[in-house]
């Protein structure tokens, strides 16, 4: 891997036989700057038109983090509500991505997901995890809320652990607490089961007949056609809060940890 992908990250898109992995990866435990979200965004969208592609799986390089959420490099870099909306719109492309793509898209969390990491996980189809898989909802603990993967979490946990997430901001769940809610299918004790489940999964479904999943696949996002402008919304309630004395300083604790 060359210096300038350790340093910036990458999204790095395989096919083979049916099999669309798309693997996102940053040195900080896999958080994402706005570059990184557009690259995820395009990616899903082009699996999602290439013929060849049967089903997609999204997962992160490294062994014990899926995905930190946002870069507090770029939040706390942030000085006016334009490119803070337009941040924060980088995490709602991605979950629409996922939403709008007509093929299904199976979910690997080998290791942690916090904040935008759960929006992630939360909205793709179906989504297998390790043991050590903990989430958390840390957005108020930094001055500002799930707003923008709000909506994807709620649909896929319920609105009662949703506030439990978002409401205790510092405090992590267990990966069998996010199987109990719905947000993971199965937990298992290593990513070579886990692995070895996409595995014999992907290749049930690479012979499935494509219509038929576009169509199941239509049904599970049904009501969720307004997303495009409901997130644009919470994109803006993000990009106000960042801005704030209140929000940069408490950005600037949790670095400093």
């Amino acid at each position: 891997m060359s210096e300038d992908i350790i340093k910036q990250g990458s999204v790095i898109t395989e096919n083979k036989d049916g099999v669309t992995t798309i693997t996102f990866f940053h040195p900080a435990h896999n958080s994402l700057p706005g570059k990184l979200l557009a690259e995820l965004a395009a990616a899903i969208d082009a699996a999602g038109k290439d013929a060849a592609t049967k089903v997609v799986v999204l997962k992160s390089a490294g062994d014990r983090t899926f995905c930190a959420g946002a870069s507090f490099d770029e939040l706390i870099s942030l000085e006016d509500f334009d490119t803070g909306k337009k941040f924060f719109l980088g995490f709602a492309n991605v979950i629409n991505a996922l939403r709008k793509c007509p093929k299904f898209v199976i979910g690997r969390v080998q290791g942690k997901a916090v904040g935008g990491g759960v929006g992630v996980a939360s909205a793709v189809d179906y989504c297998l995890a390790t043991k050590y898989a903990s989430v958390k909802l840390s957005e108020l603990a930094v001055g500002i809320g799930p707003f923008v993967v709000g909506p994807a979490v709620e649909r896929k946990i319920g609105t009662s652990a949703m506030s439990q997430l978002a409401i205790n901001a510092t405090e992590w769940q267990t990966a069998d607490w996010a199987k109990n809610k719905g947000l993971y299918t199965d937990v298992f004790d290593s990513v070579e089961e886990m692995d070895a489940a996409i595995d014999a999964l992907t290749t049930k479904l690479i012979t499935s007949n494509p219509q038929a999943m576009q169509m199941l696949k239509g049904i599970f996002w049904k009501g969720c056609e307004n997303w495009d402008a409901l997130l644009d919304e919470r994109a803006a309630m993000s990009g106000e809060l960042v801005l704030s004395d209140f929000t940069k300083e408490a950005i600037g604790k949790f670095k400093g940890k």
